[in-house]
């Protein structure tokens, strides 16, 4: 019979109990899903267009989950500032301190690939003013002499965009 150093033969009580934590959690309202659909109104809108919870996740002795938003570079800052605030207002939702922590990161947990999330940055009633067809026209005359049509169309739209915003 060999025996383990540290335990003795035993196994360590956190891992025994770390399946019914989880379940008696989840029992509570502590379901994943409830993060993730609800976010907005977790969080408020400000901080929910800037972040995405991407997952939950359980320590070693099954206590006190681990929330990581993914968030773009910029706005990194500015949840790290906040996690704090953001974990209590989850922790409000399900009346105890079910997350003890908040990571932050701009890469989703699952891979590269998914962690590629398009964030509104502008406010829902705002919308972007949409060149008029002379603005259209003068940036074609622009770009006429460029015999790459994808690169053509590209400055086209961008110089239609730039005299657009000028305009404002």
């Amino acid at each position: 019979m060999r025996r383990r150093s540290s335990t003795y033969g035993f196994a360590l009580t956190g891992g025994l109990l770390k399946q019914d934590i989880r379940r008696a959690s989840e029992s509570r309202g502590f379901a994943q899903s409830r993060v993730l659909t609800h976010w907005e109104e977790i969080a408020g809108t400000e901080m929910a267009a800037i972040s995405r919870p991407v997952e939950i996740s359980y320590g070693r002795g099954g206590m006190g989950a681990t929330l990581t938003l993914l968030t773009t570079g910029a706005n990194a800052p500015l949840l790290e500032m906040r996690k704090d605030e953001l974990r209590e207002r989850v922790n409000a939702i399900y009346g105890y301190n079910a997350i003890s922590r908040i990571r932050v990161t701009q890469t989703a947990a699952t891979g590269f690939s998914e962690g590629r999330v398009a964030f509104d940055h502008r406010p829902k009633s705002a919308s972007k003013p949409q060149p008029t067809p002379e603005t259209v026209a003068e940036a074609h005359r622009t770009t006429e002499g460029i015999a790459d049509e994808g690169l053509r169309q590209a400055l086209e739209r961008l110089g239609a965009n730039v005299i657009t915003r000028s305009q404002r």
